[in-house]
């Protein structure tokens, strides 16, 4: 009876081994799958581009006269007070060297003056006699006619003689002041660049017209400049903006004030907003030769000047604009679903076990979308299912492995 018993156990153990065996041999292999825990939190479709800081009002300071610009007072970064701080001086430009043939006709010149100035001189001196004959004979007629002797008529006469010579004799004075204006004239042309020549004509200065610091200055040493040429450029550093260059099919979606993260500038995320999109936009060739069109969308930092003292005109940063969002949606990884006929689908983990679901999507960016229907928080969804992964299919997470 006991050996009958223990046969049945020992056969009992050998059916179980052997059962086992046999499952293990055609039990289906789990698919490694990566997992992911849907949850709610805020969605957000964005548009990401590459910006650059600039100063938001840029004064560029030009000299007003051609001259020599001396070497500049202020280097780059130096704080300006509008209407106290020098800038630049320029002085007036040196008499150039005079060539062999300039040189004769300049003296020419001179001595054609001088002859001038003495034929005006000679006229002077001639005017100057027929005034004091016309004054003396007008004297002489005057007394003549108060007595009864001359005639009305024949005093006007000689009144009008006296009158002609006075204005001739203010012509030829005249032509003195022409004919010495024109010798002067003359010889500034044989003037050349000789030390001293200029050492009294002091240079001008130039003060800043804002407050700020010295953004950018065009040659620091001294140089020969022309009237309107730019020296340097001013701004006020704290007040700075950014400019992002978008497609102009991206600008045309961003919403009136759009909200925009700054990022990758060297420091934590700063909050910007649009101030405006240029109303022109432009043709540019992108790296793979593609013909763009492109805009310029204008942004105000509104993080406080405190927290970014280090970024300063030029400098890049990277902008995520906010063209829409939504608080507690539920959130699907993009990875996760895919097509079945005209609806989207995802595989939900059940156990060991997966479900193909059909959901209902709505927005969606980069990496997520909003699940409308189907999927609640807490359910887990295989993320990049492979082609092999069907519904029912016996799965095991690869963290697990």
């Amino acid at each position: 009876m006991a050996h009958a018993r223990r046969n049945i156990v020992l056969g009992l153990i050998g059916a179980g081994v052997v059962g086992g065996l046999l499952f293990l041999t055609f039990r289906p292999e789990p698919i490694p799958v990566d997992l992911h825990t849907v949850e709610t939190g805020k969605f957000e479709i964005t548009v990401d581009v590459d910006g650059t800081t600039r100063v938001a009002e840029i004064f560029e300071v030009s000299t007003p006269i051609s001259g020599m610009a001396m070497r500049s007072p202020v280097r780059v970064g130096d704080p300006v007070v509008a209407g106290e701080t020098v800038v630049s001086r320029v002085e007036p430009s040196a008499p150039g060297l005079l060539d062999a043939r300039t040189r004769l006709q300049a003296e020419a010149a001179v001595r054609e003056a001088e002859a001038t100035l003495s034929v005006a001189q000679t006229g002077l001196a001639e005017a100057l006699e027929v005034h004091s004959y016309a004054r003396l004979k007008f004297e002489r007629t005057n007394t003549l006619a108060k007595r009864g002797v001359v005639s009305a008529s024949r005093l006007e006469d000689i009144q009008q003689q006296l009158a002609v010579a006075e204005a001739a004799l203010e012509a030829e004075r005249a032509r003195i002041d022409q004919a010495k204006s024109g010798l002067q004239r003359a010889r500034a042309a044989l003037v050349e660049a000789e030390p001293g020549n200029g050492a009294e004509v002091c240079c001008v200065p130039i003060v800043a017209p804002a407050d700020g610091v010295v953004l950018e200055i065009d040659h620091v040493s001294a140089r020969p400049v022309t009237a309107g040429q730019r020296l340097l450029t001013i701004g006020d550093a704290a007040q700075i903006e950014l400019v992002a260059d978008l497609l102009s099919s991206d600008a045309v979606r961003l919403p009136d004030n759009a909200r925009a993260r700054v990022e990758r500038w060297g420091g934590e995320p700063l909050e910007a907003r649009l101030s405006r999109i240029e109303p022109a936009g432009r043709t540019k060739v992108s790296a793979l030769g593609i013909e763009e069109q492109r805009v310029d969308a204008v942004f105000d930092l509104l993080a406080p000047p405190e927290t970014r003292e280090q970024l300063g005109h030029g400098f890049a940063a990277y902008l995520r604009v906010v063209i829409h969002e939504e608080e507690n949606a539920v959130l699907v990884p993009l990875s996760a679903t895919f097509r079945v006929d005209d609806d989207w689908a995802v595989f939900k983990a059940d156990g060991d076990r997966v479900s193909r679901v059909p959901i209902e999507l709505g927005r969606r960016n980069a990496r997520f979308a909003v699940a409308i229907s189907g999927l609640s928080p807490g359910d887990r969804v295989v993320e990049h299912p492979r082609e092999d992964l069907t519904d029912g299919a016996l799965i095991v997470p690869r963290t697990a492995l």
